[in-house]
């Protein structure tokens, strides 16, 4: 029997030391913050995966992973009908990094996972399966990071900015409109917000502007539509930048979908 969810968090050890079956925690999405014992790799093989830590969000488009190392509290959300696949791993097995971030995911690798779903529970450590699991764990090791995390602020004033923005990204408010509105310098709140973000204000806007447009796209939506919706004035201007953010057009990303 397939262990779900919450039997694994209960386990003292994974079976083996990759763990991840299509029928067992695959799709199971937890909009709370909770953490594990093992890094997790949410792979999304169709739609929009949305991952958010205390330091920011962590979108994966189709065919992009979200890493995520042990004990990092951590809210998963996905767009309607996504098809998510997560891979549980022993940190020693496969010490990356020890921060949150999306991975590309080629398809190479992205064949080894969805080979791997449906490997047994206790899949043979020797032999053919255990090759394969060796592979997958080489593929991940070099991976390379995709740059699709928004951080998040913690001062109140920019804080307030950002959760405004991410309930309208369609804003034309700049950054002179905000800083009167909170009653500080344009240049002080410049700085404030590059410190807090990592990005100035236009750059963090464009970002979360093209990651909001993601789930749009996914579901169909026709791209002069969500070009608008997320606050551009010309579909050239949306599809220049969208290409710049993600190596393809709209159409290449959500179009070329591979069997899962």
């Amino acid at each position: 029997m397939k262990r779900r969810l919450d039997l694994l968090d209960g386990l003292a050890h994974l079976p083996r030391p990759v763990y991840g079956h299509v029928e067992a925690a695959s799709n199971i999405l937890i909009p709370r913050y909770h953490s594990h014992s093992w890094v997790q790799l949410s792979y999304a093989a169709r739609g929009v995966l949305d991952v958010w830590t205390e330091a920011g969000r962590f979108v994966a488009p189709p065919h992009w992973a979200v890493w995520i190392p042990p004990l990092i509290p951590h809210r998963v959300f996905c767009s309607q009908d996504a098809e998510i696949r997560s891979l549980y791993i022993d940190a020693p097995v496969l010490s990356r990094m020890a921060k949150c971030c999306v991975l590309e995911v080629s398809a190479l690798l992205r064949e080894l996972i969805r080979t791997f779903s449906y490997f047994p529970e206790e899949y043979e450590d020797e032999g053919p399966q255990g090759r394969l699991v060796a592979v997958l764990l080489d593929q991940l090791a070099i991976a390379p990071e995709a740059d699709l995390m928004l951080r998040l602020p913690r001062d109140k004033r920019i804080q307030s900015i950002c959760r405004y923005l991410q309930g309208h990204p369609r804003s034309q408010k700049n950054l002179q409109q905000w800083a009167s509105r909170l009653g500080v310098s344009t240049r002080t709140l410049s700085r404030q917000f590059v410190k807090e973000t990592g990005m100035g204000f236009r750059q963090w806007r464009q970002r979360l502007r093209l990651l909001a447009a993601l789930p749009m796209l996914e579901n169909g939506h026709r791209v002069t539509d969500v070009a608008l919706a997320a606050g551009y004035e010309t579909l050239s201007a949306f599809s220049a930048a969208f290409k710049a953010q993600f190596g393809s057009t709209p159409a290449e990303l959500f179009n070329a979908r591979t069997p899962t």
